[in-house]
């Protein structure tokens, strides 16, 4: 299977084809009681990374694999192999795997929850932005960053999946993006971080980010400010909500850890607490998405345009899978329980009022290590460590020994939620494993009205 990157469309079609081709051929095998799905995922990445601002390491991942599920009656039975991109060879392996899945099948037990979607559907999408040219990205984020000690990862290209099944799905998705997270590092052990992601590939961003840096580190050169125990007012940018996020994705959304009562938000469910009415988070597949997930699941079931998990700070529809969908009896609307592109509704806070409103208290760029010290309560603790500063006034005096918070989400995100930012910033997952992550989130910033720090 030739899947080669390209900015010709005919070579994209020529590799669709050749799953197509390898699908068919596998489905013309399968027996009359045998429903196959053939699931390809695809990717032709760039990876660089930098250390001093220099390339200290450059490397092309050219990688396509294919994923056989044969269900007969209530019995189901996977496996997968990588591809060569000899269209022949690649052929009789899959024939292969799936004469295997057909002898193990018949030794495995019923699954109670075994579900696909038995509706025959059809799509196909090609990206309109082209490729970033990762050459001509990385000289001119070096350009903008002379002089600085900037250590990062470069990731852009392309991913493509596909579908095919007995029932009748037919489904091919590509797309392409870019990621680029980076630091740069001061005296002793002080360092701010960036990231940027998208779709089209511009430099101005990283450009006005550096510049930021570099009177960051100015910044960071005075003595840090150790401040005692407490509660304080804080502004937390994009990156910073992203791990409270996370930590809501985690169990939060899931329709399985809401019926087993397993979830954090089990307040929320039972309407004991409430967010700000203001928050409104939402799991987005339409137009107004990132483009980068596949409108279908590997059971062939359709995702929504977009799916309303918490509404004006109350608890909104829950993520259900196939086998949950199964399970308890409700329609599928996601591949997993945890959102894969999750986006939160801005506010009418600017950026450049953003250390005014905040007055005096903590400007905090990111935070680290979250974990639940009380899931029932839906409490976090975690650490603040690069890009935190204390605000006197409006003005950012020094920065802020490293501080572990330990407080309420149904506080941060409720009574003490004092405005939200008017812009958002649209983070894509750094993940490699096993491929390239899809997964995005599309964040404001916060200020809260305050925060408790525990050390």
């Amino acid at each position: 299977m030739k899947i080669a990157r390209t900015e010709d469309q005919q070579l994209e079609i020529d590799a669709r084809d050749c799953f197509y081709a390898i699908a068919e051929r596998l489905q013309a095998e399968a027996r009359a009681d045998e429903i196959l799905f053939c699931e390809l995922a695809a990717e032709q990445s760039d990876f660089v990374r930098l250390n001093h601002n220099r390339i200290r390491q450059a490397g092309e991942v050219r990688h396509a694999s294919l994923h056989l599920r044969l269900i007969e009656s209530d019995r189901q039975a996977e496996a997968g192999c990588d591809l060569s991109g000899d269209l022949a060879h690649d052929f009789e392996q899959a024939r292969s795997l799936l004469r295997q899945l057909r002898q193990r099948l018949r030794h495995l037990p019923s699954d109670p929850y075994l579900q696909f979607s038995e509706d025959p559907s059809r799509s196909d999408r090609w990206p309109s932005n082209p490729l970033a040219d990762a050459g001509m990205a990385l000289e001119a984020i070096m350009q903008a960053a002379e002089g600085l000690d900037l250590v990062g990862i470069w990731a852009s290209g392309e991913i493509s999946h596909g579908l095919i099944s007995s029932v009748g799905h037919r489904h091919w998705h590509v797309s392409r993006s870019f990621h680029f997270d980076w630091s740069c590092h001061g005296s002793g052990d002080s360092a701010v971080k960036g990231s940027h992601a998208g779709l089209h590939w511009d430099v101005s961003p990283v450009r006005e980010r550096l510049t930021s840096m570099r009177e960051e580190l100015d910044i960071l050169a005075r003595p840090a400010k150790h401040l005692p125990p407490g509660r304080y007012r804080a502004w937390l940018a994009p990156m910073a909500v992203a791990e409270l996020t996370d930590m809501l994705a985690w169990d939060g959304f899931d329709l399985k850890s809401q019926r087993t009562r397993q979830t954090p938000l089990l307040r929320l469910l039972d309407g004991e607490e409430r967010f700000d009415t203001r928050l409104c988070l939402r799991e987005v597949h339409g137009a107004d998405s990132t483009g980068l997930l596949p409108a279908f699941t590997s059971d062939g079931f359709m995702r929504p345009d977009a799916l309303t998990l918490i509404e004006h700070g109350a608890m909104g529809s829950p993520l259900v899978d196939a086998r949950a969908g199964k399970e308890y009896g409700l329609a599928v609307n996601a591949a997993s329980g945890y959102p894969e592109s999750l986006a939160m509704a801005p506010g009418d806070l600017a950026a450049d009022q953003v250390l005014k409103a905040l007055g005096s208290g903590l400007l905090i760029g990111n935070l680290w290590y979250c974990n639940w010290s009380d899931p029932n309560y839906c409490r976090v603790t975690g650490m603040t460590r690069f890009g935190t500063y204390w605000v006197e006034d409006g003005v950012i005096v020094a920065p802020v020994a490293p501080m572990r918070f330990d407080d309420s989400l149904y506080g941060l995100l409720g009574e003490r939620l004092e405005a939200l930012g008017a812009e958002t910033q649209l983070l894509l997952s750094a993940q490699t494993y096993g491929g390239r992550s899809l997964a995005s989130t599309k964040l404001p910033g916060l200020l809260m009205a305050g925060m408790d720090f525990a050390l």
